[in-house]
Parts: C-alpha cells; structure tokens; sequence
C-alpha cells in the first residue's frame, strides 16, 4: 500500500519535552514562590492543621506545575517524618466540573481511585455526595489537600469552598484534616466569594508573575538540551522565542510552544537547522492555536454568541448591532437544542467577547434623530471559529 507518510531529518529526541503535558523533574525559575509554598504548607509536615492555600497568576506561567511539584514534595516528607500523619492530595480541574456539586463528585471518584468503592455518578442529592466526600477524606485518617485548579471557574458558586474548611467545626470529619489549594488565572476571584466564605477560607496567597526573557531562556535551554539534538538551533532561536513570549504574556508555555513549531517548520522543509526566520512561521501558527484553544476556553453560550457573529460576518452582514445578533444567537442555540438566554446575557457576553479580543466593538451616536448603541464584527479568522466548534462538537 502506498502511503503518504515518509522518512523526515530528525531533530527531536524527545519530542513530549516540547508538550503542554510534560512535568519537568526540576522546576526552574520559580525559587521565590517555591519558598513561598513551602512556608504555606510547613504546618503539614510540622504535625498541624494546614493553611488553605490560592495560588494566582496568567496562564502558562507555572501555578499548576509548581503546585503538583509541591503535593509531591509534601507527600514525600511526610513519608520521611517521623510522627507525621499520611498526606494525601486530590487535584480536580474545575473547567471540566463547573459547579461545587460536580468537582465534589469529581473529588469523591478522585479518592477512590485506588480503592474497590464504586464511583459515584449524578443524580444523588448536594447532601449525599458533600457527606460521601467527607467519608472519604476521613478514611484517610491524615491530612488532605484538595486542589482545585481553574477555581474560578466555580464563579460563585462557593458551596465547596464553604464546606470543605469547616469540615471539622461542624463534625464532619474528626481523625482527618483537609485544606484547599485553589489555582486560578483571576486575580479578583476570591472578590466574587460570599463574605462568609471569604471568612472562612483565611488562605495564604501566592502570586506568579510573568516570566521575563531572561527567565524563558533559562527554561527553552533546558527543554532544548532534553528535547533536541545538540546543533540543530541557530544562535538566535532561544532568545527570539522567549522575547515573544515575555513580550506578549510571559508565558513559558507559549514559549516554549514557538520553539516547538520553529522546529517543527524546519523538520517538514527538510533542514537540519531551526533558524530565526521558523520562528517568524511559528508565531502564526501558535497564534492560531492559542485563539482555538481560547474559544474551546468559552463558556457554552459564549461559543454560540461568537458562531452568531462569525455567521453573519461570513455573510457581509457585520458590523451589525446586539439585537440584530440576538436573533442569530436564538437560531444558533435551537441548532444545538440549547434554551437561548435573554438578550441582556447575550449583550454581556459581547462585551466579554469584545475585551478577550474575538470581537472589534464600534461605539456608534448619531444624535437625538439615531440614538447611540455598539456594533460588532468579527476580530478573529471565521474559519478559525468554525474549526474550534467542530472540535468542540465532536
């Protein structure tokens, strides 16, 4: 059978260093909130209670990597103390479970994992599965630490973050401890908690700032030296991907992402050396993926709100106003047999849309006689939407 595939130069020796999935080993250029963590949860390994612990900065700039290196390191100290309780950690990603009641299920199926209990599934009551979660965390007869990454996409919905530090005051659990470890990309999250929440988490918080290019460096050197062979990169390559990427988000993920693509551009033209030039190509590429990868990010509504505008925008029919949108939007919903919501909502998931840079938003007054309203069109490529739905969709 003859196929398309075919023998390619290979400059990779370890092609998963380069992915959004590898943990390194060492953590580089975190030192500062590595200490910072370590001081949070010193408590732990010291026989007392834990602090709750939040943990905030952009995307890609190592909050969740560090944390998992921290859960490790705690892990393994209490192992290593004498007289130290077991520590247990249980990280559920709130992205996929948006709401107290589906992470706590999450968190449940999470601790039995590694025992013969059944999991749990939906349709038992709130009570039901907050009681069946803190029976797990008992029977560990130690210390628990829930990580909650993406917290704030809970909104406020804070029932779990309610419940689970009071555990203990209200009877709940007795031979057991338990903190919360929430990560999120929001800085204003906790400011959308209840007060009464607020009170009752009393966190540490840990900031993460952006990497700057001397950082990036750092990190593109050791991932180029696991990932590459020794003479494949221009001079040039490392310090033009991590000046992007400082530049834009500091964001270790995408630089390390344009480093991947910039060999990438060379494997496929069949060149034994990445130069500056794949980089320039790389920086399209990411940018594509990064815009697909956000609008996989919107909530379900928000996605139908960007397919209205990319329709009409497909049909000249842009820059158009929010309620000539709204009636693409009810059309759009029906196709996904979803309840439409009011065109307030929808009026606000335009502007969200316009500030994350989907949308360009036109401030139009024409006086007493025309009255002044937005319109909107498209910011991004509409095939672009069109394939990330599809994706979504599958």
């Amino acid at each position: 059978m003859k196929t398309p595939f075919r023998d390619r130069v290979e400059l990779f020796t370890n092609k998963d260093v380069l992915k959004d999935h590898y943990e390194p080993e060492e953590i580089l250029e975190r030192d500062e909130e590595i200490d910072q963590y370590a001081n949070a949860l010193q408590d732990v390994v010291d026989g007392w209670e834990p602090d709750n612990v939040f943990v905030y900065g952009k995307t890609g700039v190592g909050k969740t990597a560090v944390t998992r290196y921290m859960m490790d390191a705690l892990e393994y100290e209490a192992e290593e103390r004498d007289g130290v309780d077991d520590v247990v950690s249980v990280e559920v990603n709130c992205h996929h479970h948006p709401s107290s009641y589906q992470a706590a299920i999450a968190l449940v199926n999470e601790l039995r994992a590694d025992t013969d209990r059944d999991p749990l599934t939906t349709g038992l009551s709130t009570s039901d599965v907050l009681n069946a979660l803190f029976d797990e965390i008992e029977a560990r007869e130690g210390t628990v630490l829930i990580v909650l990454d993406e917290i704030d996409n809970l909104g406020d919905d804070d029932m779990l973050l309610y419940q689970l530090p009071r555990a203990k005051t209200n009877g709940n659990i007795s031979d057991s401890q338990v903190a919360v470890v929430g990560i999120s990309n929001d800085y204003t999250f906790r400011n959308d908690l209840s007060p009464k929440v607020q009170d009752t988490l009393c966190e540490r918080e840990i900031k993460f700032p952006p990497y700057d290019a001397n950082e990036l460096v750092t990190i593109l050197t050791d991932r180029a030296e696991r990932g590459l062979r020794g003479d494949v990169l221009d001079d040039g390559v490392i310090p033009q991907c991590a000046a992007l990427a400082a530049r834009d988000r500091g964001s270790a993920r995408q630089a390390i992402d344009l480093l991947r693509e910039a060999v990438n551009v060379a494997v496929e033209d069949g060149r034994e050396v990445v130069s500056e030039e794949d980089v320039d190509t790389a920086v399209e590429r990411v940018e594509r993926g990064r815009i697909k990868d956000s609008i996989k990010d919107l909530t379900t509504h928000g996605q139908y709100v960007l397919l209205a505008v990319t329709q009409m925008s497909v049909s000249g029919e842009t820059p158009a106003r929010a309620k000539e949108l709204y009636e693409v939007y009810e059309e759009v919903a029906a196709e996904y047999a979803a309840e439409p919501l009011s065109q307030r909502s929808v009026h606000d998931h335009l502007n969200d849309l316009s500030m994350l840079g989907f949308l360009r938003q036109h401030d139009r007054n024409y006086g007493r006689g025309g009255g002044q309203f937005f319109e909107y069109e498209l910011d991004v490529d509409a095939e672009m939407v069109r394939e990330a739905m599809a994706d979504e969709a599958e």
